[in-house]
């Protein structure tokens, strides 16, 4: 037989076994469910098949259940349900699936409403599943392939770009107690004019509360916001994966060219969950009864916003950080502050006042403010904040009658100035975004003061 033929028949043989192995179907690896915990399962038979963040199927009476391996050891593995209410018996068989969870995003995603896995919960069909999956739990770019960050995302709402404002790809917290107008407040960053597609995650919600908020709250913006729901029902296994999905959809956008504004409501039930699932594994507590897992992980979550590469668009985060009993040195607030590139403090005195949103100047910060603002406006608002210190720190003393007026002309400038400013910053819901700020301000303190609050 000649080389060239030779050559040929080996070439008709790979095609040939090429084709055999298309055709034999995949093989199936399988363990049984050894023990069963509240909060684990048990499996035998799967150690050396399988990685941690694995998924896995459990078959389970009535269907299959899904679950995600947590951790292996030489003869058994642990894996936990995503689903809280599920029936499995000892000795069911369990199958490694291939690798970690995935979601495929599509455009047509836009105004529906998912759960954690990606399946859709608004009664509107099924979903159009995009060219690529990519896994719910990705990685952020790398560091040196980021694109600097751009120019300012306008958010209509005129305390936040008058103190805090954000840059397109910046990360920004929430820092608040229950009852001071959060929501509110993360509805009206929804409505932001300046990003492309919004995504929000409602970690830990009531379900009332979820509906109210979808169907009211945002009905106006609804059409270009996709929502991710795990409520508080739900297992802390589907509470730990709404943000992620809720990244994953918006890293899809982002990498589309459009500007993504990512909303987390909230990280602190993200940490509750998480909490739930690392004590459940013997995990030991190091602060407040968070185990060291919890901080790592919000890192690796919260740096997978942010800009992409070059061509890329940018995902600009928004998260709320509930803090118990208004204490803002809460273990979670504490490590989110030293993540996140600026925070935004809601105070309850504020709030008791009527002034909404209840945003604190004094406490609020954006980090990436000297990149936005022009020198006069950095001018403005530091000769502002000042005004705002000496007008709250007199406030006592004004309040029994031991200041005169005239005594302190940088104090009666503040007293003439920062009512006017308060009554200014006012606004509600339904209220048309501010477009400029500045211009805003100075037309309203150019004004006559004839009816302008007192100076309390």
């Amino acid at each position: 037989m000649t080389a060239a033929a030779s050559a040929s028949a080996f070439d008709r043989l790979d095609a040939m076994l090429a084709l055999a192995a298309a055709r034999r179907p995949a093989h199936r690896i399988s363990g049984r469910v050894a023990r069963i915990s509240p909060t684990y399962i048990v499996v035998t038979g799967l150690s050396k098949f399988v990685s941690i963040g694995d998924a896995v199927s459990i078959a389970g009476i009535g269907g299959s259940v899904l679950a995600e391996v947590a951790s292996i050891e030489a003869q058994v593995i642990n894996v936990t349900p995503f689903i809280a209410d599920h029936r499995i018996e000892l000795g069911a068989s369990v199958t490694a699936l291939s690798g970690q969870l995935t979601l495929s995003p599509h455009e047509s995603w836009l105004g529906r409403t998912l759960n954690a896995l990606g399946h859709p919960i608004d009664d509107q069909g099924p979903l159009i599943a995009g060219d690529r999956a990519v896994p719910i739990q990705g990685s952020p770019p790398a560091a040196m392939r980021r694109s600097r960050l751009g120019e300012q995302l306008k958010t209509g709402v005129k305390a936040i770009d008058l103190f805090t404002p954000i840059c397109a790809g910046q990360r920004i917290g929430i820092f608040a107690g229950s009852g001071v107008g959060k929501s509110t407040l993360l509805a009206m960053l929804s409505r932001a004019p300046s990003s492309d597609v919004t995504v929000l995650a409602l970690v830990g919600e009531r379900s009332r509360e979820v509906r109210d908020f979808l169907d009211d709250t945002l009905s106006a913006s609804r059409d270009r916001v996709v929502s991710v729901v795990a409520t508080s029902d739900e297992s802390p296994m589907m509470r730990r994966l709404a943000p992620a999905a809720a990244m994953c959809i918006a890293e899809y956008y982002r990498d589309q060219g459009k500007n993504v504004l990512l909303i987390i409501d909230s990280l602190t039930r993200y940490a509750h969950a998480m909490r739930e699932l690392a004590l459940a594994s013997d995990e030991p507590p190091v602060a407040r009864g968070y185990p060291p897992s919890v901080f790592s992980a919000l890192p690796r979550l919260l740096e997978r916003a942010g800009t992409g590469e070059e061509g890329a668009g940018t995902i600009t985060a928004v998260l709320s950080v509930l803090v118990d009993g208004d204490d803002h040195n809460d273990p979670i607030a504490d490590a989110a502050r030293g993540i996140l590139d600026g925070h935004i403090v809601l105070e309850r005195s504020i709030a008791s006042q009527g002034r909404l949103p209840a945003v604190d100047p004094l406490a609020s910060l954006s980090r990436l403010a000297p990149k936005i603002r022009t020198k006069q406006q950095s001018q403005f608002t530091t000769q502002l904040i000042e005004s705002i210190s000496r007008f709250e720190d007199t406030r006592d003393l004004r309040a029994i009658g031991g200041y005169r007026p005239g005594s302190d002309l940088t104090l009666d400038r503040a007293l003439e100035t920062v009512p006017r400013v308060y009554d200014a910053l006012k606004q509600d819901l339904n209220e048309t975004p501010v477009e400029d700020v500045f211009a805003f301000l100075a037309q309203t303190l150019s004004n006559p003061r004839a009816n302008a609050p007192p100076s309390r």
